[in-house]
């Protein structure tokens, strides 16, 4: 049964909105990666990446805020220290000293690390009828799946 935010019960929307600060979480992370490395990056294939790294850390930047507000919807904290979401991130910092094809290797494993959180996260919200998270974690897992993809075309050789 579809139920909206309202209708869930406490439970319910203390484990999907867990859940979601889970992917607030990598995505902040993944956020300062991306950008750590369009500040960095260099080699033959500088403008690309410089170019894709930027597309990357600006879409995650406006997810942070949609998923931030959906945990808000359903009456809960958005985890928003950097102490707690490094903590809580499976997706870890890197200092930016990386080749090109290192740096585009762990924004790709950052990728499909987001695609499965937002995966189970979907699931869960699912599991309980809230179809609206289910929907927004649909759809962000889907980008982070379509840069993992543009990511590991830069890889194959």
């Amino acid at each position: 049964m579809t139920q909206t935010a309202a209708a869930l019960t406490t439970d319910a929307r203390t484990a999907i909105a867990d859940a979601l600060n889970q992917s607030i979480a990598e995505t902040a992370v993944t956020t300062m990666l991306a950008q750590n490395f369009h500040w960095n990056v260099k080699g033959m294939a500088f403008g690309t990446l410089h170019d894709l790294f930027q597309t990357i850390y600006e879409d995650h930047f406006a997810a942070q805020d949609d998923l931030a507000e959906r945990v808000r919807a359903l009456d809960a904290h958005a985890d928003a220290t950097l102490a707690g979401m490094l903590k809580r991130s499976k997706v870890h910092e890197h200092d930016g000293h990386a080749s090109d094809q290192d740096m585009v290797r762990l924004l790709k494993e950052a990728q499909e690390t987001l695609a499965a959180t937002l995966a189970g996260s979907g699931a869960l919200a699912a599991e309980h009828g809230d179809t609206l998270t289910e929907d927004l974690c649909i759809a962000r897992g889907q980008i982070h799946e379509k840069f993992a993809w543009i990511l590991r075309a830069h890889l194959a050789g």
